[in-house]
Parts: C-alpha cells; structure tokens; sequence
C-alpha cells in the first residue's frame, strides 16, 4: 500500500506547542533528518505527489490532473481557499513603499503584521468543528493547538525580518497542512484537491508577495540552485505529467520514467513561448512561467539546472523521480 500520514486520534493525548528554531548546526540536522518529523513530512509530501499522476479509470480513460479542470472541492478545501483569498486580500491594504531601495520592500513587514493579527481568527472560523473535537476528547486547550498550527501557517509567507521568501518557508507550509491532515481536518482521498486548491493558491499568491514587495530569495544557491523560492510546483507537476497509474491500486509502484503520451516534452519547459500553452494548467510550467517573469536573459543562463532537466529524455516520471530525491 502506499504510504499515509498517520492521523491523531481523538482519544490519544497530544501536547501542542508553538514551534521554535531548532536546527543550528550539523547535529542538531543529523538528529532532525532521523526524526519522526522528518519521517511525517517525507510521508505526506509523497502522499500528495502520488495523488497528482494521472489515473487509469475502470472504463479505461485516464483522468488527469490538470489545474484548469480541477476535482469538486470540498467544504475543507474551500474554507482554506477562502482563507488564503482573505490573505492575498490585505496586500491591497499595504501598497509597497515607493523610493529607493537595495533589497525587500519594507511594507512587507506591515503585510506580515496584518496576516499575524488575523491569523488565529481566521483559523478559528475555519477549523472550529476540528479543533472542538480534540478538545472535547483530549481535554486540549483550542488556544495551544491555534498556536502551533498559526506558526507553521505563518511561516509559509516569507521572513519579515530578512524580506525573504524561499524553499524553507515553502515547507512551513506543507507543514501546517500535514498538521490538518492529521488532526483529521481532510477527508481521505482528498490529496489531489488539497494540492490543486489549496497548494496552488498558496504558490499563486506567494508569488504575488515576491512580486509586490520585490522579496530576495531565502538561502538561495543562485543559479546553482534548482528555483529561488520553490521545490513543490515542480515536483507535483512533473507528476502530472508522468504515465498514468491504476486508479483503483494503492500499491501500484510510480512509474519511474516515461511519460503521459498527452504530454508536452521536457525540452518545452525551456522555450518561452511553448511555456505559455501549459503554464495554466500544470504546476511545473506555471512555476517555469514566474521565473521567466522576473528573470532576464537566455534560460540556460539564469536557469542552469532546470536548462539541464529539460533535456532528459526519459520523461517526466524519471523527471518526477528526480525531484523527490
């Protein structure tokens, strides 16, 4: 079977603590690296890429994941849809400062002290129904679980001390999304809605906030560096993209090379205008879409790596498997 992030149950006791830095140096990764977080994150992020490769139906038809036709979403989803809605919402309260500047636009920190205000009132409103039930069985208090999940969501937007945004804060949020998975905030079978309409959204308007407030890529490797901000667009849409698997076989092994015969060829990813026709619909071209947005010169320059992926031949299942390493 594969793998699935276990969930917290209702009657097994959990201490909620609002998360703090904890790796400063090469031990304190090495312990991270052989954590039971680590091993949840490793869990759910394959979880969610195994949910974007196409699907082989009963009737034979492959359904496919595409962003422009995405699954009905549920009431979870749409209240995390809404939510993210109400924070791309507040960069119009705080236009960027005009004037010179070296690095981030200092209104960030304005955008970031709104969405911190707001926060535990807008994950009140949309999780209540979870949160009553662990603490109704656990006897939890609703503020220390509140408190933890808001710093994972938090830490999804950037750092408002450095003006930076990369793929660090990235995995905050998947973090907190992990979190509602296990507190039992989605309903199984719910992965490929989750990164459709809510991973999406989240990149849509992290972009947004790179953009407005001219952010500088967090610990970036520059050009040696897969993107500056990104790892999650181009792993699920590389999934998109792969051969499809049987739907109804959740041991099924992921195919590992190959391709969707519907699908672009890896050398698109690097002419701009190809881009454009798959941009709306697949993850990893919406991603390659933003970096030829902020980015000037020929792609093999300021692209390096991703230049290199698009000329595998194998397809974007070797392409998928790739990324995940």
């Amino acid at each position: 079977m594969a793998l699935v992030l276990e969930r917290v149950a209702l009657d097994e006791q959990h201490d909620f603590t609002t998360p703090s830095k904890k790796i400063n140096d090469g031990d304190d990764l090495n312990y991270f690296l052989s954590s039971t977080a680590y091993k949840d994150l490793t869990i759910w992020l394959l979880q969610l890429n195994r949910s974007m490769f196409p699907t082989k139906q009963q009737t034979g038809d492959v359904q496919k994941p595409e962003l422009t036709s995405p699954p009905t979403f549920s009431p979870a989803v749409l209240q995390l849809r809404s939510m993210l809605d109400e924070l791309s919402n507040l960069i119009e309260k705080v236009p960027p400062h005009t004037g010179p500047r070296r690095f981030g636009n200092v209104a960030f920190r304005d955008w970031c002290r709104l969405a911190e205000e707001d926060a535990s009132k807008l994950l009140q409103n949309r999780l209540s129904t979870t949160l009553d039930k662990h603490a109704r069985e656990n006897g939890i208090n609703r503020t220390a679980m509140i408190d933890e999940l808001k710093a994972y969501l938090l830490g999804g937007f950037g750092s408002a001390q450095r003006l930076d945004y990369g793929t660090g804060h990235e995995l905050s949020f998947l973090a907190f999304l992990g979190c509602l998975w296990k507190l039992g905030f989605f309903a199984d079978g719910e992965e490929r809605s989750i990164v459709i309409g809510v991973v999406e959204p989240y990149l849509r308007l992290v972009r947004n906030l790179i953009m407005t407030y001219t952010l500088e890529p967090a610990g970036s490797h520059g050009v040696w560096g897969l993107d500056d901000h990104s790892f999650l667009p181009y792993i699920f849409g590389s999934a998109q993209l792969a051969p499809a698997i049987d739907a109804e076989d959740g041991s099924a092994p992921m195919p590992t090379e190959g391709s969707l015969p519907s699908a672009p060829s890896p050398s698109t990813a690097a002419k701009k205008e190809l881009v454009l026709d798959w941009k709306d619909s697949n993850m990893y071209f919406s991603a390659i879409h933003f970096i030829n947005s902020v980015k000037k010169g020929p792609f093999w320059e300021h692209s390096p790596i991703l230049y290199d992926i698009s000329g595998i031949k194998d397809g974007w299942g070797k392409i998928n498997k790739g990324m995940l390493k």
